[in-house]
């Protein structure tokens, strides 16, 4: 049971405001000048970068809350945070709060964290449901489908019914949502293409090292599974800096010794919707003469392969002939983002055998360690990003074209 304490200053501080997808706050052109957006969809060595205000503005964080993180597909967490039953936890998505739970069936669905009845917030925290989502308010009670079951007094002082009033009328909103590859995909506004055919050109690419059957495969680890990080910076520097292989001689000297510049590749998927690096030199982590099991249907001629991809908004991903990595994004305010890592492996042998603990936790301390690196780099371009005579900045026509098809997914995506 979740602890709500007392309930009355909870009352009296919070209103739930719903999202009117008609409602228009400040147009773009009043935020920031049109023409620089429209200056980066130009070839990449005539194009601008995203103008400050996309990194620095309140008022356009609201609009891109409505046209990016509503009208797409976005990331909100992992299945693996929810393994059983009743499992349950909020999320809020830039003021939009969110419900997700996992029913009797074992399938995710996600609602908004609202009761029908007069508002009121359901969740709080993390918690493991028995029956029923119940309002801490008034008691209304919800299955884990959404359904309202239980109106307690809704008549008077024990009539629990009324016939003036349609339990199925009020059950809690579902939000369209997809599952894959653990990945709890959103979409909040229903607007977006089917999720089979979003994520498609990704599963092609996909096709010659893992297919739908090792995706079954993986397991997350749960002793050296997840991390988070802060970072004081707008959430989109974190995927600039994700597709380019550019900063690793700088950012990441350690990395570039083993695998350097020369031996990465661009990505650019098409449709504009994921972009990153791959690298040709990945080399399987040992201790002593144990390694981690791999995916089978890997192509030999692809061993040494690993592809590092950002799918468009919010989520990098990594691909390893021996393990999987979800890097998700959880924007907090303009200049500040969550960073949640979530890791697996091929089997539960090696996500989670004993002898191969120690092996997972050098895994998961090199990808933080390279990870915690760049925070320095995306704080920087925040910090940067205060200055009134930058412009967006230039792009490197060779290095920077993973980049660019980010910035151009953004400012598409915004007119």
């Amino acid at each position: 049971m979740v602890k709500i304490g007392n309930l009355l200053p909870k009352i009296m501080s919070m209103v739930i405001f719903f999202v009117d997808q008609n409602h228009k706050n400040k147009s773009l052109s009043e935020i920031l000048d049109i023409k620089k957006l429209m200056n980066v969809d130009k070839p990449i060595e005539n194009a601008n970068g995203l103008p400050n205000e996309c990194y620095t503005s309140e008022q356009y964080l609201e609009y891109e809350r409505n046209k990016i993180f509503c009208d797409k597909w976005t990331v909100i967490g992992v299945g693996s945070s929810i393994p059983k039953a009743g499992d349950a936890m909020p999320y809020n998505l830039l003021g939009i709060p969110l419900l997700i739970v996992r029913d009797k069936d074992l399938k995710i669905r996600v609602f908004h964290n609202v009761c029908s009845h007069r508002g009121f917030k359901l969740l709080d925290e993390p918690c493991a449901l028995k029956n029923v989502i119940r309002c801490p308010y008034h008691s209304w009670s919800y299955d884990f489908k959404g359904n309202l079951v239980a109106t307690p007094h809704i008549g008077g002082l024990n009539i629990h019914n009324s016939d003036k009033f349609e339990k199925n009328q009020s059950n809690l909103k579902e939000v369209r949502s997809k599952i894959w590859m653990d990945i709890i995909f959103v979409n909040i506004n229903s607007n977006e293409i089917d999720f089979e055919d979003y994520i498609k050109p990704l599963e092609q690419r996909w096709s010659k090292f893992i297919n739908h059957e090792d995706q079954k495969l993986l397991v997350h680890s749960k002793d050296h599974g997840s991390f988070d990080l802060e970072v004081n910076s707008n959430w989109k520097f974190a995927i600039e800096n994700y597709c380019e292989s550019y900063h690793l001689p700088t950012i990441h000297p350690e990395l570039n010794k083993v695998s350097n510049i020369n031996d990465h590749y661009h990505i650019q998927g098409l449709p504009n919707r994921f972009a990153g690096q791959g690298s040709e030199k990945y080399e399987q982590p040992v201790k002593g003469n144990k390694k981690f099991d791999t995916f089978k249907n890997w192509e030999k001629s692809s061993l040494k392969n690993s592809e590092y991809i950002a799918l468009f908004p919010n989520v990098m991903i990594g691909l390893h002939l021996d393990h999987f990595y979800v890097f998700w994004l959880e924007p907090i305010t303009i200049n500040k983002t969550k960073e949640h890592m979530q890791m697996y492996y091929v089997g539960d042998k090696s996500a989670n055998g004993e002898e191969l603990k120690e092996l997972r936790k050098e895994n998961a301390r090199f990808w933080k360690d390279v990870m915690f690196e760049d925070i320095s780099a995306i704080e920087g371009m925040q910090a940067g990003r205060g200055s009134p005579v930058y412009n967006g900045g230039n792009f490197s026509p060779v290095m920077d074209q993973p980049t660019h098809q980010f910035h151009k997914w953004v400012a598409n995506s915004l007119l």
